[in-house]
């Protein structure tokens, strides 16, 4: 019997034309005046305003969205109006827009859980990305992705030709013009070349059972132990494997009755919602990243 493949309608997210500015500086007085004074001498209406101070290291951060419509400078004229100011502070700045839709790549091995859960959340209209194209080091995934109109793209790698294939997957990624890459349990480690082209753009996703149960059988490792609490954690990656800057976790307990297999479906769901929720913070322009960790305004 032939197999049936369908065609899902997508949902897009119909985004307003915001402004978000993130910026990091050293504290002062005056600054929230002043950056609400820019968007006031611009005819700018400010919408959503959120900051943070860092008492110890006297940093200040923050996160403001204003309405273009109306607003007097033009997209192209913003940051350039803005730098003189962002020189004055020392900030350290990023202009996005809320209607951008970033192009967006993933990366999954075999176990397809996150993938599954991400390509239906695009579907639905909760993730304000395009997904270019699902990448693979094996073909399992393959039929789920062009069920849903995504190109898959199976790159097999193995000790000898590791560095020839990323070389390959970078090429592609260059190609299909992305912007950001989540690795939806792609079970490879990057090479500093790799990362380096995407800082701060590669969102990971792993249990928390790293660094006291790693290797194949995490699982069966915390099952022997006696684990009270399983969690998962999304973060960004570095040439650090799995120390990259957190963007969110979460956990639930588990007790004696728990077999194996209830501990690997719980910590597939947490796995499922933290990627999601760290997807999401970084489409909507929520998470400003400062040396090893992040700050996050939810």
């Amino acid at each position: 019997m032939p197999q049936l493949f369908l065609r899902y309608p997508k949902v897009r997210i119909m985004k307003t034309s915001n402004a978000i500015l993130l910026l990091s500086c050293p504290d002062r007085k005056g600054l929230v005046a002043r950056l609400s004074n820019f968007i006031f001498q611009n005819n700018g209406n400010i919408l959503e305003a959120d900051q943070y101070t860092s008492q110890r290291e006297k940093m200040f951060f923050m996160r403001i969205e204003w309405e273009l419509e109306g607003f007097a400078l033009n997209r192209e004229e913003i940051p350039v109006v803005f730098a003189p100011l962002a020189r004055q502070y020392g900030m350290k700045w990023r202009l996005h827009f809320a209607d951008e839709r970033p192009r967006m790549a993933i990366f999954v091995s075999r176990n397809l859980h996150c993938l599954h859960d991400l390509i239906l959340r695009m579907h639905m209209g909760e993730l304000n990305a395009c997904v270019e194209a699902v990448v693979s080091n094996h073909s399992e995934a393959q039929d789920l992705v062009e069920q849903f109109g995504i190109r898959f793209f199976h790159f097999a790698i193995t000790p000898d030709n590791k560095r020839e294939q990323e070389k390959k997957q970078l090429a592609l990624l260059r190609e299909l013009n992305v912007d950001l890459m989540v690795m939806a349990r792609y079970m490879q480690i990057l090479t500093g070349e790799f990362i380096g082209e995407y800082v701060n753009r590669i969102i990971n996703i792993h249990h928390s059972f790293l660094p006291a149960f790693s290797g194949s059988h995490p699982y069966q490792q915390a099952f022997d132990r006696g684990v009270k609490i399983i969690g998962a954690t999304a973060h960004y990656a570095t040439e650090q494997l799995d120390e990259g800057p957190i963007i969110a976790q979460d956990v639930e307990k588990i007790s004696h009755r728990d077999t194996v297999d209830d501990i690997q479906t719980k910590s597939r769901d947490l796995e499922r919602v933290v990627l999601a929720r760290a997807l999401r913070l970084h489409l909507d322009h929520k998470i400003i990243v400062h040396g090893a960790k992040t700050v996050v305004f939810e």
